[in-house]
């Protein structure tokens, strides 16, 4: 399987039959592009949701990169975008990164020139994931699933009746089977018992990962190891073959009914003194893709 994996990492990336992430070779420090674009023909029984599943995506990205398609009954025979081609986050390239607007997790195993990334869930409005820079504290297998006590009252109070205080490890367990704890906090990367939600905002604050990929990511990444998690809704590079752009809508905070990104001084700078690329780049911030767009 090895050697087809590095076979298939000359062409960009390559899902490996031993998780479902995606695995990247990583640039050169001055490029930021990893992947290909990737287009799949609707057959009959596509839905995102599935798909999703299959590219190891997340669900609202696959809803940015493919605007006025429906996502329950996309038109057979037509083609939609994959998101699979992305920049990578701004920053050190170590251990695990977590951009909450993009809703992936890059892991980048130490002493390779590898990046692992995984599609996740984070906490929906109220309930935001923090930004933090810790380590993972803890590993665990079979997570006991404990509600804090304002997730026990905020039950409460929506439904009238008072939520349990425990559910062991199962297939009701909301944490899955496996949970990595980030520092000390109450905050885990974990599984879950709901195939929806992951590529989503719809947690309490954790963040959700499929299956066989937090399965791996136990498996793979050490207690100790550094993580990262930050909020970057548009990552720019200078490629080879030009400027690149990659905008992603901001998680929205409790005052806001919905976020908006705005024309900042290092978008301005970036894109110059070009009218045509000004627009571009404007109707991107008003309406975020998620993909990676080449500027020229």
């Amino acid at each position: 399987m090895k050697s087809l994996i590095h076979v298939a990492l000359l062409f960009g990336y390559v899902i490996s039959a031993n998780c479902m992430a995606s695995v990247y070779n990583l640039p050169t420090k001055d490029s930021r592009l990893i992947g290909e674009p990737v287009s799949h023909k609707v057959k009959k029984g596509d839905y995102f949701q599935n798909l999703a599943e299959q590219y190891d995506v997340g669900f609202l990205a696959m809803l940015a990169a493919n605007p006025g398609v429906d996502p329950f009954l996309p038109t057979r025979g037509s083609h939609i975008i994959i998101p699979k081609q992305m920049l990578l986050p701004f920053g050190k390239r170590e251990g695990i990164v977590i951009n909450l607007a993009e809703l992936r997790l890059y892991y980048y195993p130490k002493g390779e020139k590898l990046v692992y990334v995984f599609p996740v869930g984070v906490g929906r409005q109220g309930l935001a994931t923090p930004h933090v820079t810790s380590e993972i504290g803890d590993k665990r297998k079979d997570p006991v699933w404990r509600p804090t006590k304002e997730m026990r009252e905020r039950y409460f109070i929506e439904h009238g009746r008072a939520m349990v205080k425990e559910v062991a490890a199962g297939a009701n367990n909301p944490f899955g089977k496996y949970a990595l704890r980030i520092g000390t906090s109450e905050y885990l990367i974990h599984g879950t018992n709901k195939r929806f939600g992951i590529g989503m905002r719809a947690s309490s604050g954790c963040i959700r990962m499929y299956a066989n990929d937090i399965e791996w990511l136990y498996n793979n990444v050490a207690v100790g190891t550094v993580i990262r998690i930050l909020e970057q809704p548009v990552k720019m590079s200078y490629e080879q073959d030009g400027k690149k752009i990659e905008v992603h809508r901001p998680l929205t905070p409790d005052t806001q009914a919905e976020a908006k990104l705005v024309m900042t001084d290092a978008v301005r700078s970036f894109i110059g003194e070009d009218k045509v690329l000004f627009e571009t780049v404007s109707r991107l911030l008003d309406k975020p893709e998620g993909v990676v767009v080449s500027l020229k």
